[in-house]
């Protein structure tokens, strides 16, 4: 077979590690046993264990990790974001700021801020969202056939860049910023790890587990893996949609599997823009994926795209207007046509109305079920394909079938259940929650992955979804017909030794089988590696590569090794053969002594992934765009205290501060809180952090005084009773002490009850709108004076200064006289 020319990104891996294989033939270690969620243990010979049972990352780059473990799970539909945390009462799904489960999966920008989830789905039609960000991201260049369909329904442009990569732009802070769907799905990430850390008290999120769709390519997994590397994230597992899905249905469930045999059911996952089967065995202690399928193309999106077709040539006919050749009211017709499709899954008949829709026309239609499901007809008889494909490969028949679950957004259409019901021959089951069943899954997985809760033991196998092959120069590396080292409907993770006889360094390429087992127009490309070079001691010499796939579903090189056996004759012919049990590099039958191992260089041109300079470049762009978020919601913070300020300070003035201003200073304070406001909401509607400050200052220093005087006011009197309470408490004190004592101690309580009283006279006399002659804090000085030369008198006869020992209540902070 012909290698194929690879447009890819280099990455040099060191010598690999050795470790242990998984037989191709025996069941993948998906997961450390697990049991259900119990308290929290952190016993260092369990972490330890866990540690050692995680997923390699196949030279993939990896954040540092965490002090502090956090046990998350994330779903990135095509337009929402469920987050959900494992803990020691079960799985909770996250709330977002806005207290609610699902956050809109959307990016958008203005000149100076970022918007990401809900107030990026509210953004004008001026900075429009960037949406469908999964979308961008399956479609492998700009030309891409998926992408051209779907581009009248994005309402920004899509353009490619120098290597045919879809690219959207946006204008931030005054400069055009170029972005390719890997960095805004960086920024979702992003999100869902800040929304995590926010309702998980702070606690800091690193490692997760994110769901991918079945059919996602190498290049789409270490897309997801870059924008995680580029969010400050570390994920433990890429996991299919469905076998989270499952892994949440069959954990919590006894009834499943057991003296019988195994429980088969089928999972359906009618998303927004895909539609995904999966079928799945459950036997007592763990779940087994027979088999996948799949329609990338066929979703909600498409359920509403013949709903909006229908009124846009309706209310073209009917009110004379284009409303396909204008964005913003194609935006406003499809989310009207989006309810209008909820509508009808529960009522006969749903009502289409947008007021203003364009040329200041409101439109209005009707549409009943029958109608829709009529023009519906070509897309549910595709909602069948994929589970006649899955059940086909599953190898059982549908009479074996235990259940059949509908999950997703789009799944609520009557008539899908309907079809799907004819087709499996039972009424499809809906005990899960349709949106949250994915983010469930892929924490509960999470937790069974980390050292910080103890799972119960319950083993997940999943299925390749497509068949990978190797090739060098010579030709396939695989004995078997079909060419695929790693067959679709096989378990994984799952390892392979290749046993190569080579002169000197060599490459070869990893390529999916069968395209046909890819979505349309998805390339079959995966990538290439050199190993080498080396200088063979022989004619030929046996080179041993062991080749993994990892908990991600993706391929690497992990080890290569130059094996000198003094026991064996060089072959001079090349050969090559498969090592099915996938055991250890060495070969324990001989004697390690005439065995000499060489660990080979390896080299990684990876078809699709990011640089380490790109990634790098992207880490940096998402630091900057960050730092100005927080800055931009500093600013905000102060607009909106500078704003609360003008308004309070302008009630007080007629209420609280009323009898300690002055006119004049009423006047003066009200004509700067009504420039204020006016300045807000004009000039100032976009200032910066500093000018709030700064106004707020200004204002503050106006109304201070008053403050302060209202405030005195309101606990003077108490500090006078509390200084008449102390004089009283010292003269009382006194008495047991000797003369010369008793008359000094006499002598400070009555200057002290002197001072106040004249002062105290001057300050009656004295209008409320003027700074006082007795201040609040002068009188607590003078109390704690006096009670210090008390004090220091009480001491020679070792009797406390205070007969009670205590002041009451006292607003500053003096000493105890205890």
């Amino acid at each position: 077979m012909p290698r194929p020319h690879l447009s890819m990104t280099k990455r040099v891996s060191h010598l690999g590690v050795r470790g242990p294989t998984v037989p191709s033939g025996s069941p993948a270690r998906s997961s450390p046993p697990l049991r259900l969620p119990i308290p929290i243990h952190r016993v260092a010979s369990q972490i330890a264990a866990k540690r050692s049972a995680r997923p390699p990352h196949s030279h993939h780059r990896s954040n540092p990790e965490p002090a502090a473990m956090s046990v998350v799970g994330f779903d990135v539909g095509n337009d929402t974001l469920v987050a959900a945390a494992a803990r020691q009462r079960g799985i909770d799904v996250l709330l977002n700021a806005e207290s609610k489960r699902e956050s809109p999966a959307a990016v958008a920008f203005s000149h100076n801020a970022r918007l990401i989830g809900s107030h990026a789905a509210s953004a004008s039609a001026s900075h429009a969202p960037f949406s469908s960000v999964k979308r961008l991201l399956v479609a492998a260049t700009g030309r891409d056939p998926s992408l051209l369909r779907d581009l009248p329904r994005l309402p920004f442009p899509v353009s490619a860049d120098g290597a045919g990569r879809a690219l959207v732009h946006a204008d931030h802070m005054g400069r055009r910023i170029a972005l390719s769907p890997t960095h805004l799905l960086s920024m979702l990430l992003a999100y869902l790890k800040q929304l995590a850390e926010a309702d998980l008290g702070g606690a800091p999120v690193a490692e997760c587990v994110i769901s991918v769709p079945c059919y996602f390519t190498q290049a789409q997994r270490r897309a997801y893996l870059d924008a995680a590397a580029v969010a400050g994230l570390r994920p433990l597992r890429l996991m299919h949609d469905l076998v989270a899905t499952a892994l949440g249905y069959g954990l919590y469930r006894s009834d499943l599997g057991g003296a019988g045999g195994a429980t088969y059911v089928s999972f359906v996952d009618v998303g927004q823009c895909d539609t995904q089967v999966a079928v799945v065995a459950f036997d007592g202690p763990g779940m087994k994926v027979l088999s996948h399928g799949f329609d990338a193309d066929l979703g909600g999106r498409d359920f509403d795209e013949v709903l909006f077709e229908h009124f846009a040539e309706e209310f073209g006919e009917r009110y004379r207007i284009d409303v396909k050749g204008n964005v913003k009211a194609s935006m406003r017709l499809r989310a009207a046509c989006e309810k209008a499709k909820k509508v009808l899954s529960a009522n006969a008949e749903a009502v289409v109305s947008v007021e203003c829709l364009m040329e200041e026309k409101d439109v209005r239609g009707a549409i009943r079920r029958e109608e829709f499901e009529k023009l519906c007809a070509g897309l549910l008889e595709r909602v069948v394909e994929p589970c006649k494909r899955a059940m086909a490969d599953s190898g059982i028949g549908l009479e074996r079938l235990h259940s059949v679950e509908l999950v997703g957004s789009g799944s609520r259409v009557p008539a899908i259940a309907k079809v799907l019901a004819g087709f499996f021959r039972k009424e499809p089951s809906r005990t899960l929650n349709a949106s949250e069943c994915v983010a469930r899954g892929c924490a509960l997985q999470c937790a069974m992955l980390s050292p910080t809760f103890r799972v119960r033991d319950y083993e997940v196998q999943d299925a390749i979804p497509a068949s990978v092959g190797f090739c060098t120069s010579e030709g396939p590396m695989s004995t078997l017909s079909s060419h695929a080292l790693f067959r679709r409907g096989l378990p994984f993770p799952s390892s392979k030794i290749i046993n190569l006889h080579k002169n000197g360094g060599f490459s070869f390429d990893a390529y999916y089988v069968d395209g046909n087992e890819l979505p349309p127009g998805a390339s079959t490309k995966i990538g290439s590696f050199q190993i080498g070079p080396f200088q063979a001691h022989t004619e030929a010499c046996k080179v041993k590569v062991k080749i993994h796939l990892n908990l991600h579903g993706l391929i690497s090189v992990k080890s290569a090794a130059l094996i000198d056996d003094y026991q064996r004759h060089a072959n001079s012919a090349d050969h090559m053969e498969v090592d099915s049990s996938g055991d250890d590099m060495g070969d324990s039958s001989r004697d390690d002594m005439s065995i000499k191992r060489q660990y080979l260089p390896i080299t990684e041109y990876i078809n699709g992934a990011m640089s380490e300079q790109e990634l790098l470049d992207a880490q940096e762009q998402e630091q900057q765009l960050t730092d100005q978020d927080k800055l931009m919601e500093r600013t905000k913070d102060r607009k909106n205290a500078l704003e609360s300020y003008v308004y309070d300070t302008r009630n007080k003035l007629s209420e609280r501060y009323r009898s300690f201003v002055t006119d004049s200073e009423r006047e003066e304070i009200s004509v700067n809180l009504q420039q204020t406001e006016d300045w807000l909401y004009e000039e100032g509607d976009e200032e910066t952090e500093a000018v709030y400050s700064s106004k707020l200052e200004e204002l503050k220093k106006l109304v201070d005084p008053i403050e302060h005087r209202c405030k005195d006011d309101e606990v003077r009197a108490e500090a006078m009773r509390e200084l008449l309470k102390c004089i009283a408490d010292h003269r009382m004190t006194a008495k047991s002490l000797s003369t010369p004592e008793r008359n000094a101690v006499d002598n400070e309580c009555s200057k002290a009850e002197q001072w106040l009283r004249e002062a105290s006279q001057v300050q009656e006399s004295l209008p409320k709108n003027v700074d006082p002659v007795l201040w609040y804090h002068e009188i607590k000085n003078k109390e704690h004076e006096l009670d210090m030369l008390c004090r220091s008198r009480a001491r020679h006869k070792g009797s406390p200064a205070r007969m009670d020992g205590t002041r009451g209540s006292d607003h500053m902070a003096t000493p105890d006289r205890d």
